[in-house]
């Protein structure tokens, strides 16, 4: 039986719903309306922790296709939530697409290039939308990034990093980058984890806390209390099918993508807090490439440090996303066009934070009803 109490708690949810139907507004007006008026409830849950986990170099129809070697993601999982048709990578190569995630940082050279050598950004100023202007890759503390969001406003995170092992690992400032290929017994990618590219981070004495080795991941889901608003998961080298075949003999690919999510995600699933209040969102960092893939959406250009298309073009191609929570009804889909910068601000509206870089573009798509469709009650 519905209570009275639950039929008040949705109906900012019903009446959204209906704004959008009979006005006929865009998922961007309404969000823009919304945000101005603090209005954000009207179509943001309670979602109290996010779980993000990345992929590497698959384009849509590869990964979500009916043709994909990864079954368990295409089918299984993606039965269980809302897949975002239109959803797109914001650069070539990988390291600039993490970057984008966590700070609305568009590329430079350097990033383009993976940061060969890990080499501090050199500036000359900003540039609207909050984009540091100048070439390099580990960002100076003035530039914000959602960890220092998350922080001032007394919420948590961490990153867990797939054969990291010693916490917060990185090469030494302007070095050669070691991990660009995978070692037997080492498959860690520094330029798959984001949080390095900030000295914020990097140079903070609570960095060996916060971005650790994916073993830890399975005690901090054993309670609530225990799991950060943000936990943000890249598999190694092998499982997030970067590399095919694996240095150790793994087939890598989807097949081992596969193969890691069906070890690491019903491990989120089950737990407390994801079952409470948690939202899965599992997407890839671009698409197969530049040669066949590098398309853009949401009017993106290639930002102040990139006046070139160069290899990157536009952006990182179609790459998809599934967001998997108790407020997505399963087995739907959106044809929004959402991209990297549209996912950070999604997770800062989640937090009630502001928008940092090119989350803040005017008329960028954030997740609304059409992500957040399954109805809900307040936990």
């Amino acid at each position: 039986m519905t209570t009275m109490t639950s039929r008040v708690r949705r109906l900012p949810v019903v009446l959204a719903a209906l704004a959008l139907l009979v006005a006929g507004l865009t998922v961007a007006q309404l969000q823009s309306s919304s945000a101005s008026t603090g209005g954000l409830s009207a179509y943001v849950p309670p979602v109290k922790h996010v779980f993000v986990v990345n992929i590497e170099n698959k384009g849509f129809d590869s990964t979500w296709g009916s043709a994909s070697a990864a079954p368990y993601l295409s089918q299984t999982l993606r039965s269980q939530g809302v897949l975002l048709n239109t959803y797109y990578g914001t650069a070539h190569n990988s390291q600039p697409n993490y970057v984008a995630q966590i700070s609305g940082q568009g590329p430079n050279e350097q990033m383009q290039g993976d940061c060969q050598v890990y080499s501090q950004f050199a500036g000359t100023g900003t540039a609207a939308p909050g984009q540091a202007v100048g070439n390099g890759c580990v960002f100076p503390a003035s530039v914000p990034n959602l960890t220092d969001q998350l922080q001032s406003h007394q919420l948590t995170w961490r990153g867990y990093m797939e054969d990291m092992g010693t916490p917060c690992r990185h090469p030494a400032l302007n070095t050669q980058d070691p991990t660009q290929k995978a070692k037997p017994g080492d498959q860690y990618a520094v330029r798959h984890d984001p949080f390095m590219y900030f000295a914020a981070v990097t140079g903070s004495p609570t960095c060996a806390q916060h971005v650790v080795d994916l073993s830890q991941l399975s005690s901090d889901l054993a309670s609530t209390s225990t799991t950060r608003n943000l936990t943000y998961i890249t598999p190694n080298l092998c499982h997030d099918g970067h590399d095919a075949p694996c240095v150790d003999g793994q087939p890598g690919g989807l097949t081992s993508v596969d193969a890691w999510m069906k070890v690491w995600i019903p491990k989120i699933l089950a737990s407390p807090a994801y079952k409470t209040d948690g939202m899965l969102v599992i997407t890839a960092d671009e698409s197969d490439g530049p040669q066949t893939d590098a398309t853009a959406c949401c009017g993106e250009g290639p930002g102040p440090n990139t006046p070139l298309p160069g290899i990157s073009g536009l952006g990182g191609g179609r790459v998809g996303a599934l967001v998997l929570s108790r407020y997505v009804r399963p087995g739907t889909w959106s044809t929004t066009s959402y991209n990297h910068y549209s996912l950070l601000a999604s997770i800062e509206d989640i937090f009630r934070l502001p928008y940092l870089g090119y989350a803040a573009s005017p008329g960028l798509n954030r997740f609304g009803l059409d992500v957040y469709n399954g109805g809900w009650t307040t936990p």
